[in-house]
């Protein structure tokens, strides 16, 4: 089969087509024909030796496909169905992934893989954060990245929930998308200024602020926090350094400041499925807009890296095998 191999670390060109041996399942395994892979920021890092592992290495941990092949003890009636599922971590760029049987998700009839596959994982992180920041109708909320893969969903999970949404990201084609899914106001984080257009949009501070960036554009978000009852959840810093914020700071303004990991939704199975579960239905039913803001083609697995690195990117990022 071809799958795309890291043999050393380095920029995305380290990213190559290859012919490898087929992954046949264990028991507790089945094996995918991969219809599309989710590319992750995290998948960046590593390939740059950021975040190094061992190599050569077949990266990639969410896919859409078919089953193909049952372990040993499996169920035979899974062969044929269409699924999302997550790898261990490894062997998701290929044409064929072998993934834990217990973990695979059910991809609903009526919705597209590569849709599914787009709310698949991210979904369930926005329910989570959603769950986190215990928002409620009529709180204030800035989302940063909001046309991100993350941001896109959560941003329509927060209009359900009765939040005025602010998305913040940068440029007018990713501001666009996001009044698109429904943000009540979009602002361009790369201006100077951008705290006093949220100010004058909401008519003063915000309740929650989920903070996937960091660095300076997490603490001049902290900013905006309502005294007494503002919160931010943190939930990456891809902007490369995390959110500076001293206790005292949090005791004198009476804010909350919450740390947030997708691996507390998936240590915990069942609690995931259903959280899967819920994006999955409500894409299916036409209620949340999957977005697929761009597809590779395998052997193009550097330019996708590339994509991502340079923020070039809205919603989700697919390899097609």
């Amino acid at each position: 089969m071809r799958a795309v191999v890291l043999r050393e670390f380095g920029p995305p060109d380290r990213l190559r087509v290859a012919e490898v041996p087929a992954p046949r399942p264990r028991p507790g395994q089945v094996t995918v024909r991969v219809a599309a892979v989710g590319v992750q920021f995290l998948e960046t890092q590593v390939r740059s030796g950021t975040m190094p592992g061992a190599l050569p290495v077949i990266l990639g941990k969410e896919v859409a496909g078919v089953v193909a092949e049952v372990g040993p003890g499996g169920d035979p009636a899974l062969v044929g169905k269409r699924v999302l599922a997550s790898t261990a971590g490894t062997g998701g760029y290929a044409e064929v992934a072998a993934v834990p049987a217990d973990g695979i998700v059910p991809v609903p009839a009526g919705l597209d893989v590569e849709d599914a596959l787009a709310v698949y994982r991210y979904g369930a992180t926005a329910e989570g954060l959603v769950t986190t920041a215990r928002v409620t109708a009529g709180d204030r909320v800035l989302v940063q990245a909001a046309a991100g893969a993350v941001g896109t969903i959560l941003l329509q999970l927060l209009k359900r929930a009765g939040a005025t949404v602010v998305g913040a990201a940068r440029g007018e084609p990713k501001l666009a998308l996001a009044r698109k899914l429904g943000a009540d106001h979009a602002v361009d984080y790369s201006l100077p200024g951008w705290t006093d257009r949220i100010r004058d949009a909401v008519g003063g501070s915000v309740e929650v602020v989920y903070d996937h960036i960091g660095g300076d554009l997490g603490r001049q978000s902290f900013e905006l926090l309502t005294p007494g009852s503002g919160r931010q959840i943190v939930f990456g810093f891809s902007g490369g350094r995390p959110l500076d914020v001293q206790p005292m700071e949090l005791f004198g303004r009476g804010l909350t400041l919450t740390g947030f990991s997708a691996g507390l939704i998936w240590n915990r199975p069942a609690h995931a499925r259903t959280l899967v579960t819920e994006v999955l239905d409500l894409a299916a039913s036409g209620l949340l807009t999957p977005v697929v803001g761009q597809r590779f083609r395998l052997e193009k697995a550097a330019d996708a890296h590339a994509a991502v690195e340079a923020r070039d990117t809205v919603g989700k990022t697919l390899l097609i095998p």
